[in-house]
């Protein structure tokens, strides 16, 4: 015979279990869950997607004081020198590049965007500003790159020494152990182009200030070279040691005479 059913759904003659009562342990094992998943989502957000999108950024606005330097001083380079005879021949042998003495730039203010660092092993759209002062809040955060105060400005005697990120806002010098001899780290600014040839990388503690020297590592040595040293911390998502390079002034090329070669993409 069939047991008889209660109108509720359950079998007669039985007691219904009482609702489990959620356990503090419960509660903090669940908050901890979402704290989880909450820490894991901004990490992704930090290291990946916010880094493209700041990475982005940066180059946009690199790319953007290019044009505008571009549009307030910038002719078309000369044309190529006429045929004279009845073979068509140019006149002479092409011209080289067009360099000039350096002009000396005055250092600018905490904050203050005065260039634009390019590099082309680093990719065609690299373009990332560089501002005064190497504080993370004011400069290395918001802008980019950053110029140690006190340090020699783009080609003059002396150490153009700067610092960025290698991971998180947008990561201006990830790819900075990349570098190769003889590549173009190219300083763009309203008056031309800088450009310094890639020399050698170096692991320091974060206490050898000696990088910054006018003569990177030689004390009481005076500069007769321009040189630039990037910095970064390494190893990667840490800050026990720093990652330099060092490259050396090789010329100036007038905003007149148009981009140098050395901003031509490289294999």
């Amino acid at each position: 015979m069939d047991e008889a059913v209660a109108p509720s759904g359950r079998v007669a003659g039985t007691s219904a279990r009482p609702a489990r009562r959620p356990s503090v342990v419960g509660v903090i094992g669940e908050l901890l869950i979402t704290a989880g998943v909450i820490v894991l989502l901004y990490v992704v957000w930090q290291l990946w997607v916010g880094d493209m999108i700041y990475g982005a950024e940066r180059n946009a606005t690199g790319s953007s004081l290019s044009q505008e330097w571009a549009k307030e001083g910038g002719v078309p380079a000369p044309p190529a020198p006429a045929a004279t005879d009845e073979t068509d021949e140019p006149a002479s042998e092409p011209a080289g590049p067009v360099t000039a003495a350096p002009p000396v730039l005055a250092e600018p203010a905490d904050a203050e965007t005065f260039a634009v660092m390019r590099i082309p092993r680093f990719g065609d759209d690299y373009a990332v500003p560089v501002a005064g002062g190497v504080t993370r809040a004011r400069t290395l955060d918001p802008i980019g790159i950053g110029h140690y105060p006190g340090t020699s400005m783009p080609g003059q005697p002396g150490n153009f020494a700067v610092a960025s990120h290698r991971t998180t806002w947008g990561k201006p010098f990830n790819r900075i152990a990349e570098l190769r001899l003889g590549d173009a780290i190219v300083v763009e600014t309203p008056e031309g182009w800088f450009t310094y040839r890639f020399r050698t990388l170096q692991y320091v503690t974060p206490s050898e200030v000696e990088v910054l020297l006018p003569v990177p590592q030689a004390a009481d040595v005076p500069a007769g070279t321009a040189y630039i040293t990037l910095t970064s911390c390494s190893p990667m998502f840490a800050m026990t040691e720093r990652i330099v390079a060092y490259g050396v002034f090789e010329s100036f090329t007038p905003r007149t005479a148009g981009e140098p070669a050395s901003l031509q993409a490289v294999a």
